[in-house]
């Protein structure tokens, strides 16, 4: 909607000035929102807020894998898996490195590597089309109950959505996710990187070491 301002006009001793002709106004263009659990955002935490998806500290998670029969679906790419993960778990990742090299894509490819990618060590990500059908292909049965989990709780808050949309109705969401994960709360981990620290890379992977060994040497001391 235009927003006319209207002339005021005041006393002094020049002549008045005649009001300029209103700027031509233009559409605004719609706000492209770009967030990692999108709308759905709203939808899945009523789900969780009705208990409809079960929100599980991961303190409390070997707990209901092992007493509950909860399958642990973890959902970070591979290059976090590869740093770490828990033993046993299912790996199908809600994103997948964005591979086509359109000129617009490429242009965000760069933005994405001066903005993000140069510190978090994070490449530039889509969505993959099939992530349901691989999860499908995991675990046939819909009944299962599965604990969604990723690095920080965002994504597998957006997997859960999708899940449960597609007829998965036992799940759990890891609150918080691996990133709030103490030392003993999975204890059975594969990899080379503590839990917790799998989604760091980039720069900040430099300076949370430089901050570890400066935590060891004071301990020292």
């Amino acid at each position: 909607m235009a927003i006319q301002l209207n002339h005021i006009s005041t006393f002094n001793s020049k002549p008045e000035k005649q009001p300029k002709p209103p700027l031509p106004t233009t559409q605004r263009r719609p706000r492209l929102h770009v967030n990692a659990v999108s709308s759905n955002n709203v939808n899945v935490r009523q789900l969780i807020q009705s208990n409809a998806i079960r929100a599980i500290q991961p303190k409390d998670a070997v707990a209901a894998i092992n007493s509950e029969n909860f399958t642990l679906l973890d959902i970070r790419p591979i290059w976090e898996t590869e740093k770490a993960r828990v033993t046993g778990s299912l790996h199908v990742p809600l994103f997948i490195e964005d591979k086509d090299n359109s000129p617009i894509t490429l242009l965000k490819k760069w933005v994405h590597f001066g903005y993000i990618g140069a510190w978090t060590g994070q490449y530039f990500t889509t969505i993959d089309p099939d992530f349901l059908l691989q999860v499908e292909k995991a675990v046939p049965d819909k009944d299962s109950k599965l604990l969604v989990a990723c690095g920080e709780g965002l994504r597998s808050l957006m997997a859960a959505s999708k899940l449960y949309e597609g007829g998965y109705k036992n799940l759990g969401w890891l609150a918080g996710g691996f990133n709030r994960s103490g030392d003993d709360d999975f204890q059975d981990v594969e990899g080379t990187e503590k839990l917790q620290y799998a989604t760091i890379g980039g720069a900040s992977y430099y300076f949370l070491q430089l901050l570890i060994f400066l935590e060891t040497v004071g301990k020292r001391n």
